[in-house]
């Protein structure tokens, strides 16, 4: 289910550069997702996969996760889709959301793969997925809320 979420993140930020899509969507759809799926892990996976993991890999995986949410965030309030400044945050976001990707992918999804049982693997699944989905219904990856878990408050 990561991995999905991984490759479906890889899609909408593809779908934000392509003029004939619709980019704004794209950019909902992916905060929604990158909120949730980040919600979902921190809640039901990294607490099961922690005793496996060094302490630095963990920090790194939250050092590009809080950078990635900064950056997200500062797409999310450009004004004008296409401009160069949609461009260049939407390169930084790119660029920010492939680091954590490869970064997880060959840390954390390995070890629960080398560490866990394949009963654990689908329990810790289900949660993941009922978590995530919670969110999604939610519509977590609004303005206000990705706002919110930068600055710990609420746009003014």
């Amino acid at each position: 289910m990561i991995l999905n979420d991984h490759r479906m993140m890889e899609d909408l930020l593809r779908l934000t550069r392509i003029i004939e899509a619709d980019r704004q969507a794209a950019l909902n759809d992916f905060a929604h997702l990158m909120i949730a799926h980040g919600e979902a892990e921190e809640t039901s996976v990294r607490p099961v996969l922690m005793p496996f993991e060094d302490t630095d890999t963990v920090e790194r995986i939250e050092a590009a996760r809080r950078e990635a949410l900064k950056v997200l965030l500062a797409v999310l309030e450009v004004r004008e889709i296409g401009s160069a400044q949609w461009d260049w945050r939407l390169k930084q976001l790119a660029l920010v959301t492939a680091r954590h990707i490869d970064e997880e992918e060959r840390t954390l999804v390995n070890r629960a793969c080398e560490s866990l049982s394949r009963q654990s693997r689908a329990e810790l699944g289900t949660d993941f997925a009922r978590t995530r989905a919670d969110l999604l219904g939610a519509r977590c990856g609004s303005v206000v809320n990705v706002h919110r878990m930068v600055h710990g408050d609420a746009p003014a």
